[in-house]
């Protein structure tokens, strides 16, 4: 496949666009005209959300399940537009995406109502879950053990939510320490001051992968909640979702969707070469056979 040129935004190019740009409204116009008549579109990315979206060598490249989807979107819509990626935060995708900053949102976003009031979502493209993972030697094989302990979270992530809202169900009390990312959040587990981190299902296994001993670590318990994972977009376009949905169904009908997936989810992927080892779920596939764009509340147990 002919590669388009990817240009890359700097970390203080993002700054200065954010600042610049965190009073200002939406631009007028569709984003497909801004796209087509800048004859740019800008991804936002994640740096270390593997295997969804992340950095990978020293060249600032960016792959990944969604970056893949967004590129391919991307061609489909827009084929003569220079694709600029952005690394973003959970944090700031949002905002960004408000101000008219990123065009398209490729991380791992969880679509639920309160932010279907900010942005839109595309179709689902992978329905996570909320697990915990451990270190082998903690002993840690439940939820209920979490109880007096101390728990990682990424700022900004759903599982912060989940993790209060399990708190508030059980009466219980757990600590959580907040990550400003998901390395970060790895980190004060890894590092023994967390007991445990909490994070989808997919980002874990991509970071578990990763790390300098990925057989230290687990993912164990019961998971917290499914949650549908989507690209997002600014609200009231809805040329553009539906541009970029359609781009998404002739995907799933083709079998190119799932070709992707099993690259990203199943085969070794960079930069160790390791699998995830996580096949399609029952759930994912039947969201490819009926597409939908339905929130977190209605995935709720």
């Amino acid at each position: 496949m002919k590669m388009q040129l990817k240009t890359l935004v700097t970390a203080a190019a993002l700054l200065a666009l954010a600042l610049g740009a965190a009073a200002q409204q939406a631009p007028a116009g569709g984003t497909l005209d801004k796209i087509r008549s800048s004859g740019r579109a800008v991804l936002g990315v994640r740096e270390a959300s593997p295997p969804m979206a992340y950095m990978l060598g020293a060249n600032d490249k960016y792959v990944g399940y969604h970056v893949e989807l967004c590129e391919r979107v991307l061609k489909d819509i827009a084929p003569s537009a220079r694709l600029e990626y952005m690394a973003v935060t959970a944090q700031n995708t949002i905002p960004l995406v408000q101000n008219g900053t990123l065009d398209i949102g490729c991380g791992p976003t969880t679509n639920n109502t309160a932010r279907q009031q900010q942005v839109a979502f595309a179709l689902t493209t992978y329905v996570s879950e909320v697990r915990m993972a451990t270190r082998v030697d903690s002993g840690i094989s439940s939820l209920d053990q979490l109880a007096g302990r101390t728990v990682s979270a990424s700022t900004g992530t759903t599982a912060v939510q989940l993790l209060r809202k399990r708190e508030r169900a059980q009466n219980t009390t757990i600590t959580t320490m907040l990550g400003k990312d998901h390395l970060e959040s790895f980190l004060l587990m890894e590092s023994g001051r967390a007991d445990a981190f909490v994070l989808d299902d997919n980002l874990l296994a991509g970071i578990i992968a990763n790390a300098k001993n990925p057989s230290a670590y687990r993912i164990v318990g019961d998971a917290l909640g499914s949650e549908p994972i989507a690209l997002l977009f600014r609200k009231d376009d809805p040329a553009f979702k539906a541009a970029v949905d359609d781009a998404l169904r002739r995907l799933m009908k083709s079998g190119e969707l799932e070709k992707i997936y099993t690259r990203w989810f199943v085969a070794p992927i960079p930069p160790k070469n390791t699998s995830l080892n996580l096949p399609m779920s029952a759930a994912l596939k039947q969201l490819i056979a009926e597409p939908n764009d339905k929130p977190l509340e209605a995935y709720a147990k």
